[in-house]
């Protein structure tokens, strides 16, 4: 009766053990998994800043470039505004819904990986 105690004290043991280390690797993956995903949202912003201010002066000196050619400086700004707009139209009405799963997709990829 007392063997029986003393396996049952060692099995009782091991399990809560066993659920310390389990809870342990959970954290740790958890961790690893948020870790990868902020640091490819930083990366990834700090590239699309650069992008962004890349982009910025070109389309300033676009619109420059524009309204020295339609004798307005501020012809070549609107015009630059209204591709803009025509781009957004398009992106809206027709690559919406291809957009979105682009984005859920990459997402799902960083959080399974």
């Amino acid at each position: 009766m007392e063997d029986n105690s003393k396996l049952i004290e060692a099995l009782f043991e091991k399990t809560t053990d066993y659920a310390k280390v389990s809870y342990e690797v959970f954290k740790l993956k958890t961790l690893d998994k948020a870790s990868d995903i902020v640091s490819s949202i930083v990366q990834n912003t700090i590239v699309f800043v650069f992008i962004g201010l890349f982009l910025i002066f070109v389309n300033l000196g676009i619109a420059f470039w524009l309204g020295e050619i339609l004798n307005k400086t501020y012809y070549g700004f609107f015009a630059v505004a209204a591709f803009y707009m025509v781009v957004a139209v398009v992106i809206h009405f027709i690559m919406h819904k291809s957009l979105k799963r682009l984005i859920y997709n990459y997402m799902v990829k960083l959080i399974f990986k």
